[in-house]
């Protein structure tokens, strides 16, 4: 009898212990508390392994790192562009493949999975170190590696104390036809956006009378025209490519010319994810100092105030567009007239 009362006793402990733990995604992605971090390892080495949507293999040090931290989580990539990533989980969801835990993405393309439901809110304490802009308003994603579009220019053509400093000043004559733009579409629709929201409609009227050139080449490409000579100014240049090909002796300088959009990596939970704990260990980690750090030894910056993995992005005005309510909306209108002003003007 009294093994059995014993029984009986361990038997509630383990209830109550079962209903102390978050038991869903939702409770899992805003778990508090002091024992947060131990109910996040303890449920992430059940688990065992994350399955993360991603883009390219920048993430694959921060990976790496993560891996070392917490041997118990094996991280399981598949990566696309941040587009069919979207398409991908959308049609995933709808015929109840629910298998992804975590996105490392662009967060244009999170804006339509969260509109579709497919991502978790959640909470971290690595937030507050975080600018407000950073953390999306529903707090579906924070970015969490970023980079700038400015003016950039190649400093054996164009001496640095010529360059102009200032969007308004880009309509001065003497630019007339000596400048090129990016013309990958969210590059392109993204700068027009934001020469709209600083400087308005007449503004990129008279800047489409400018003749700029437009490449259909990333931004990086077209940096590396810059470094060739072939293109002397842009003012869709990032300056994490003008400071990582100057590292290496390229005759590129960049500045920031007022407001800069913002093209970053926002991190995300799954609504369904399988391994919510895993998947919030994740988060934690690329929203940490630690995370921050090594997002800046891969040329990029952080939106943390702290100084980690800061760089140009502590001294700028940024333009977080994809948190704006109607973004999707308004990036139909700009890329309208990104072709009215910049492409059919040249046709």
């Amino acid at each position: 009898m009294r093994s059995i009362a014993v029984l009986g006793f361990a038997a509630l402990l383990s209830a109550a212990d079962a209903r102390a733990q978050p038991s869903n995604v939702e409770a899992v992605a805003n778990t508090t508390g002091p024992d947060r971090q131990m109910i996040l390892e303890q449920g992430a080495r059940r688990e065992g392994s994350l399955l993360l949507y991603t883009t390219g293999t920048q993430i694959k040090p921060l990976i790496d790192r993560f891996e070392q931290k917490y041997p118990y989580v094996r991280i399981e990539l598949a990566r696309a562009s941040s587009a069919d990533t979207a398409r991908k989980v959308i049609e995933e969801y709808r015929a109840g493949f629910d298998k992804v835990d975590a996105f490392e993405l662009a967060s244009h393309g999170l804006v339509v999975p969260r509109d579709e439901g497919i991502l978790q809110p959640f909470r971290s304490p690595e937030q507050a170190a975080f600018a407000a802009d950073a953390v999306e308003p529903g707090r579906h994603w924070v970015v969490v590696r970023e980079s700038y579009t400015g003016i950039g220019f190649n400093t054996k053509l164009l001496p640095p104390e010529r360059a102009p400093k200032t969007y308004v000043a880009l309509l001065d004559p003497q630019w007339r036809g000596r400048m090129a733009i990016s013309g990958v579409t969210t590059t392109a629709v993204n700068w027009v956006g934001t020469m709209l929201i600083a400087q308005g409609l007449d503004f990129v009227r008279k800047l489409g009378t400018q003749n700029i050139r437009v490449y259909n080449l990333t931004g990086r490409a077209l940096a590396n025209l810059m470094t060739a000579g072939e293109v002397m100014l842009s003012p869709t240049i990032y300056n994490s490519h003008v400071a990582a090909s100057a590292e290496k002796g390229a005759p590129l300088g960049w500045f920031a010319p007022g407001p800069v959009p913002v093209t970053d990596s926002g991190v995300a939970i799954a609504r369904k994810a399988p391994h919510p704990h895993a998947a919030m260990l994740f988060v934690d980690f690329l929203m940490s100092k630690e995370g921050g750090a090594l997002y800046r030894e891969l040329g990029y910056d952080s939106p943390r105030s702290d100084g980690a993995g800061a760089s140009a992005g502590g001294k700028l005005e940024r333009l977080y567009l994809t948190n704006r309510p109607n973004y999707i909306r308004e990036y139909e209108d700009w890329a309208k007239l990104y072709q009215d002003v910049f492409v059919r003007r040249r046709i």
